[in-house]
């Protein structure tokens, strides 16, 4: 794609903002894309709705703000309810598949789902559910590459926590990947 419009969205304390700026780092820094991110919080840090906006594109962004997401990342119902009416035609959808029940689901949309904060529990970090969804949105949507994300999530965690964070990237992606084999299957033999 040479542009994406991706909107991510959860409550405070998910690593929602981080994980906007580990894709924009991701884009621009370790592959040869550009990209622009926009935040928004809740009135209260902690458990308020939150989003980050970004722009990934082959070209430069000049205008920095979203005309229509074509990719969002959910990671709670409140989330899901507020922003998933803005999905252009045609666009992706991923979602914490314990955390967000997707009614209404649009049939023009491709719906991809993770337990997320599960893997992320098996992990032992609760907190690192949104790397495990870095990592599963990489292999569902091929935005960047995996590897300049695998360098943005080193370069953007807190030092010495960067075995873990890299341990439920790949978590996320090597699912995403085995689900990519399972959707491809399902599509052949249909």
């Amino acid at each position: 794609m040479a542009r994406t419009e991706i909107k991510i969205g959860g409550f405070g304390g998910q690593g929602v903002i981080l994980s906007g700026y580990i894709i924009g780092r991701a884009a621009s820094i370790y592959d040869t894309k550009f990209a622009t991110m926009i935040q928004a919080f809740g009135p209260e840090a902690r458990g308020s709705a939150t989003s980050a906006e970004l722009i990934v594109s082959d070209e430069q962004v000049t205008y920095p703000y979203l005309t229509g997401p074509n990719l969002m990342i959910l990671m709670s119902q409140e989330a899901y309810t507020k922003f998933s009416p803005e999905l252009v035609q045609g666009s992706t959808i991923i979602t914490e598949e314990e955390l967000v029940n997707p009614t209404n689901l649009r049939k023009d949309l491709k719906h991809f789902s993770i337990a997320a904060t599960r893997f992320a529990e098996e992990l032992g970090k609760k907190m690192v559910l949104n790397i495990v969804m870095m990592g599963f949105a990489t292999a569902v949507t091929d935005v960047v590459k995996p590897d300049a994300m695998r360098e943005a999530v080193k370069a953007s965690v807190p030092k010495g926590t960067e075995a873990l964070n890299l341990s439920a990237f790949e978590k996320g992606y090597q699912y995403g990947l085995e689900l990519k084999k399972k959707v491809k299957g399902s599509l052949v033999e249909a």
